[in-house]
């Protein structure tokens, strides 16, 4: 347990009577600045701000940026509402993240943490100086009360994220305790170091679990300063923010307002940027952003357009198939569903040749499954052998390709060998089920329209199939609301995934989230022998233990056929008008847009592609 803690954090290891629930204990912690699932955390004790942000950045002046969408409630923890953009600014975490250094955690309204050795609890000494916007002090009872409401009656993934989490206390006003449940788990205490703090005395007078347009009191860096209900919402610093010289924040969240416009269209978005109605842009349409980035202000020099390459983890771009309705549970009608998808057709003609097919759920990382199972991974995968697919032991995953000698006549001949072994007959064109003498039917359920042309051509070969397919896309709220509901048949959604999988991998597919509104189990995974690998993710004691157990589980969705992988990009492609400025040091794992800033003398300084070290 000791070679586990070292991997874990690095600090002072101290012997304390440590109070916890009416008992005094002898306990061995070590008391860190940070926490870490690498060998050692980057940032050292004492360190002063991150490498990619410039220390001395001016905070002046607004940003507007664009959403897609409306919102009717600054609540952003429940699953109730449309949520406005930006409410991740509002509230601080006990902990912090960078975006270089993405295994560890850095001291934020917890100045240090204190973690037993058995990995038993951990306990945030919270910094004097923090305060709530309305300038009362972040308290320990803060803490407590964030986190028994926000599992109580926040969205399902805080349920699911604190489930080993046995009890929360307040030893004193600056001190809180988390006590965990279960075999030991290297990664609590930093999950319990992502809490989001909300004030007790402000929420404890209000509904919680309902939709709110009352600007709350906040912990973070902004709050609201004016809104128009679905058009748009303005944040402003919050004054004598109390984080501002915090190492983690230092040179971070220098706008003075941000100012967040709501457009239903992004072709609309897109005019908007061209025309200077706001300054930074995200591009993710791959036509639009070979086609469309060649106007005035880019010639002229005003406007700044570049590829970044990152180097995260992508996680899982797919069409989600709904393992709920019983047409789908038949993994070989799954898979034969993706053998009517022509990526190589697609990338050449829809998207400039820009993409990489997705073929892993942790994708771009050293979490996914390629080549046959390591000899750590068949440890794992030989207790289950005969209840999971035999490919898991004897063939790579890879999704069907149209490369090489392959065709997508082939591929569509594959499927319907598939589809007729699974009992469907084609009659008439109609792939139809005998049962009861209905054709196969699948509704790709959209939420932007610029992806029906990318649907489309899928579902023409569908139609060869002898599937009758089709697209519909709806406003953003009625999609949130049927995905929250599971009302599909299939959608288009992106799995995210981190660096160091862990307790919120219980909410993407373990069985207790199949049913659970609001659930990113999207598929309807309900399945012991995925449930019971999920654990061992979660209970990993080192980051080689984790990686076998995630290239365990990625195997077994692979071959589950629960999605149909699309594609990914290595690079983020990024415009900005030349009135804001960085550091030139762009970050590992990400583009690190709040240690921007706004340069009202237009100085220009372009980010640099090289990361910083």
């Amino acid at each position: 347990m000791k070679d586990t803690i070292d991997r874990l954090v690095f600090g002072t290891v101290l012997t304390l009577l440590v109070a916890g629930q009416g008992t005094l204990a002898n306990v061995q912690v070590t008391k860190t600045h940070a926490l870490t699932l690498d060998d050692a955390a980057k940032y050292e004790e004492g360190f002063e701000h991150l490498d990619y942000v410039n220390p001395d950045a001016p905070k002046r002046g607004e940003v507007r940026l664009m959403a897609i969408g409306g919102f009717n409630s600054f609540n952003n923890y429940i699953i109730k509402g449309d949520r406005a953009a930006g409410l991740g600014l509002m509230d601080d975490a006990l902990m912090g993240t960078s975006l270089d250094d993405s295994l560890s955690e850095y001291g934020l309204i917890a100045e240090n943490v204190e973690v037993a050795e058995d990995l038993s609890f951990v306990i945030h000494n919270l910094r004097e100086e923090a305060r709530f916007s309305d300038g009362s002090p972040i308290t320990a009872d803060d803490v407590v009360f964030s986190f028994h409401t926000l599992v109580e009656k926040g969205r399902p993934l805080y349920r699911l994220y604190y489930a080993d989490v046995a009890n929360v206390e307040a030893l004193n006003p600056h001190r809180v305790k988390f006590t965990f449940s279960g075999p030991p788990n290297r990664e609590l205490p930093q999950i319990v170091g992502q809490l989001p703090v909300i004030s007790k005395a402000y929420w404890e007078e209000r509904d919680f679990a309902a939709t709110t347009l009352e600007p709350p009191v906040v912990s973070g860096p902004y709050k609201i300063a004016d809104f128009e209900p679905g058009r748009f919402v303005v944040y402003e610093l919050v004054e004598d923010y109390w984080g501002a010289n915090v190492p983690i924040h230092k040179g971070r969240f220098n706008f003075e307002r941000l100012r967040y416009d709501f457009v239903r269209d992004e072709t609309v978005a897109l005019e908007a940027f061209k025309a200077g109605e706001y300054d930074y842009r995200v591009e993710r349409t791959s036509k639009v952003w070979a086609t469309s980035y060649d106007f005035p202000a880019v010639r002229e020099g005003k406007v700044v357009v570049k590829e970044l390459p990152h180097q995260r983890s992508v996680g899982m771009s797919c069409l989600v198939l709904n393992n709920r309705l019983e047409k789908f549970r038949n993994p070989a009608v799954r898979e034969a569903i993706s053998y009517a998808l022509d990526f190589e057709w697609s990338n050449e003609n829809l998207f400039y040749m820009q993409y990489h097919r997705t073929r892993s759920f942790y994708e771009n990382s050293e979490l996914a499954a390629t080549g046959l199972p390591s000899a750590e991974e068949l440890e794992i995968l030989e207790r289950f052998r005969g209840k999971i697919p035999d490919e898991v032991f004897t063939t790579e995953y890879n999704p069907p390709s149209t490369a090489g000698d392959s065709s997508l006549r082939k591929n569509l001949q594959t499927a319907v060998g598939l589809l007729r072994e699974s009992g469907w007959q084609l009659e008439d064109g109609k792939l139809i089920n005998p049962a009861d003498g209905q054709q196969l039917s699948m509704e790709i359920l959209l939420v932007s329209p610029g992806f029906e042309r990318i649907m489309l051509p899928f579902v023409q070969n569908l139609a060869r199939l002898g599937i009758e397919g089709s697209v519909r896309t709806v406003d953003p709220a009625q999609f949130q609301n049927r995905r929250r509901d599971f009302d599909f048949d299939s959608i288009v959604a992106t799995i995210p995934q981190s660096r160091s999988p862990g307790n919120e991998q219980r909410e993407f597919w373990s069985s207790a989230a199949a049913d659970q509104p609001g659930s990113r189990n999207y598929a309807g995974i309900k399945n012991p022998i995925v449930d019971e690998l999920v654990d061992l993710i979660i209970k990993a004691k080192s980051r080689s233990e984790l990686i076998v157990a995630s290239r365990a589980l990625d195997r077994v969705l692979q071959w589950g056929h629960y999605v149909v992988p699309f594609w990914h990009s290595r690079n983020d492609r990024v415009a900005w008008w030349t009135k804001l400025q960085n550091s030139g040091r762009k970050p590992l794992y990400g583009i690190g847009f709040d240690a921007w800033w706004v340069d009202d003398a237009s100085l220009n300084l372009i980010i640099a592609d090289e990361p910083a070290n």
